[in-house]
């Protein structure tokens, strides 16, 4: 496919015909990019904000050298309008704390949480990483275990009594929950 942005000098000089030749060959990424908002947003209607804007725009960008400037400009226009619409909507990501739970073991772990957005993935590991470091230690320790090991034990390995690592472990999980609650994560209870 060739680069889209043959078409700009002829938009950019008010040209609606190749603006629509533009639109052809960007529409299917633009609507593919706002596919994850679909249950936040009125999708179309964010596509034809972002595009309103990058017609009005359009004369004042520039090629930078790198293929599609005006198809990446419409890709952040038209990302950025539909997190302000989800955020104007108080629209709230739920979280079952099954999935919180073997996101936060995949981090314990070190590995790459499997996190169906990694907004909500680097929202994840931002909290953890704000915890104390006794609550912090305490909650990974009882998440890299998962379930295979008893508490006492688990304390004692951390050098911390049954019932502190128990206190540590319900501070990380109230701590988590609040920030990501402040973060915009209703954390939704295990059926």
């Amino acid at each position: 496919m060739p680069d889209l942005d043959l078409h700009l000098p002829s938009i950019a000089a008010g040209d609606a015909g190749a603006f629509g030749r533009w639109l052809a060959g960007a529409e299917p990424t633009l609507r593919a990019s706002l596919r994850r908002f679909a249950a936040q947003v009125d999708v179309e209607a964010v596509l034809q904000e972002a595009l309103l804007r990058v017609w009005q725009v359009a004369p004042r960008v520039k090629p930078d050298g790198r293929p599609e400037a005006l198809l990446r400009l419409a890709l952040r226009v038209a990302r950025n309008l539909a997190i302000d619409e989800a955020r104007r909507t108080g629209f709230r990501a739920a979280v079952a704390e099954d999935d919180l739970a073997r996101l936060l073991d995949a981090l314990a772990a070190g590995g790459a949480p499997e996190a169906p957005d990694p907004l909500l993935r680097r929202l994840i590991a931002r909290c953890r990483d704000a915890l104390g470091r006794q609550p912090r230690a305490a909650l990974d320790a009882r998440l890299r275990a998962g379930g295979g090991e008893a508490d006492a034990d688990l304390a004692a390995a951390l050098g911390m009594r049954q019932n502190t690592f128990l206190q540590n472990v319900g501070r990380a999980r109230k701590a988590l929950a609040e920030c990501l609650r402040r973060g915009g994560v209703a954390l939704t209870e295990a059926p």
